[in-house]
């Protein structure tokens, strides 16, 4: 496709993609020679009045002014014909976006309505996929296909089989009930390792312990307003935050991260070949008394089914201010892409190479809770922001299979 008339002829279609230029490649300097030149400046999230979404929105520019460009690396994985795009708004809070390549859609949480959406990919149309998924967050497809998703209401990790039934992956440890498993990540060997903080013991994304637990303020709040079913199977009272690994093998629930070793685990994500694993440690959840975690990301070496040598990767602070992390993916060249929250202007998605080196960033009107590379080449990047779902072509494919 030929290039915007705006763009300077003498840059070609690959150094466009490299952007090679040192501070932020086409991007900067496309920006710099509009200020120099008098020349009209787009409108941006930051910009008055602020950028327009959705279908009646004025064309945006390109390259897109809200994708930053803090390395020349990231050029490679940037498309300057790309725009941020509002792909659908009308959830309550979306998380746990998980691509399916045979049905050729996206899947969704909806955390406070307790439902899954589908996202068809031919046409962006949204319908229900689980009318009730009892405040469902983090979905994977695993290395078969099966659908796998944390349940906060019934506080479990459940896996959809082919046949259509359900199972249990995991619903308890050391004989007491799980908190409300957030994110899960499927390894090369088929093991499903997910995060157990304590967010959705509460009254909106899940149900709170029962009177007498920690995540029931002043034993005041009616833990059981959903039903029966959560009376019986629901967990009643909240245990300390873990790191889960389940066996493909035996189904064994072991213990890989304990909150002394990693306090508030959230997001969690696998290097290309499985070697590494990211977890972000975040704040505080209910029933939790303190500063919670250190908010960054780390890194461990995974050897066999162990976690060692656990350590930061990434502190998460830009222009002096501290970024709340919260799912991520990696993409086929180690790239972690990360859904962060803050200031108006920092919130969107940050990028970090291998070596823990933010080299890019997608500029949001809100913070991203979660996102997933997906469609038919997992080229795109879909992006989970309170209620709406941005969407952004990109220069390189999703690591994970889902």
């Amino acid at each position: 496709m030929p290039h915007a008339a705006s763009h300077p002829p003498a840059v070609s279609r690959r150094s466009l993609l490299a952007g090679g230029l040192a501070a932020g490649g086409l991007w900067a300097t496309t920006t710099r020679a509009a200020a120099v030149d008098g020349l009209a400046q787009p409108a941006t999230v930051i910009s008055s009045p602020p950028r327009q979404w959705g279908p009646d929105a004025p064309i945006s520019p390109l390259p897109d002014p809200d994708i930053l460009v803090l390395d020349p690396g990231f050029g490679n994985l940037a498309y300057a014909n790309a725009n941020i795009r509002l792909a659908w708004r009308g959830g309550g809070w979306l998380e746990g976006p998980a691509w399916n390549s045979e049905g050729r859609f996206l899947l969704l949480s909806d955390t406070i309505r307790a439902v899954q959406y589908r996202y068809l990919w031919e046409n962006g149309a949204i319908s229900i996929f689980q009318p009730y998924s009892y405040n469902s967050n983090g979905n994977i497809f695993d290395n078969e296909g099966r659908l796998v998703s944390c349940e906060h209401g019934l506080r479990r990790v459940v896996r959809r089989e082919h046949d259509g039934s359900c199972r249990v992956l995991a619903d308890s440890y050391g004989g007491a009930p799980l908190n409300s498993p957030n994110d899960l990540a499927v390894h090369p060997d088929g093991s499903i390792w997910f995060t157990d903080p304590g967010y959705g013991d509460t009254i909106v994304e899940g149900h709170p312990d029962a009177p007498g637990g920690p995540a029931n303020r002043n034993g005041v709040e009616s833990w059981a307003l959903d039903g029966e079913v959560v009376t019986q199977f629901g967990g009643h009272r909240r245990q300390e935050d873990h790191v889960f690994r389940v066996d493909p093998a035996t189904g064994e629930v072991r213990a890989i991260l304990t909150q002394k070793q990693l306090a508030d685990p959230n997001g969690i994500a696998f290097s290309p070949d499985g070697k590494i694993v990211y977890v972000i440690s975040a704040g505080p959840g209910p029933g939790q008394d303190g500063h919670g975690g250190d908010l960054h990301i780390h890194a461990g070496d995974v050897v066999g089914s162990e976690l060692r040598n656990l350590r930061p990767f990434a502190d998460m602070m830009l222009n002096g201010h501290q970024l709340i992390a919260d799912g991520m993916r990696v993409d086929v060249f180690g790239n972690l892409w990360c859904g962060a929250g803050g200031p108006l202007g920092l919130c969107g998605v940050v990028v970090y190479n291998p070596q823990g080196r933010m080299i890019g960033r997608i500029r949001l009107p809100r913070g991203v809770s979660n996102l997933t590379f997906g469609g038919p080449k997992r080229d795109m990047l879909f992006m989970c922001a309170g209620d709406a779902l941005f969407t952004l072509q990109v220069n390189t494919q999703g690591a994970a299979p889902s």
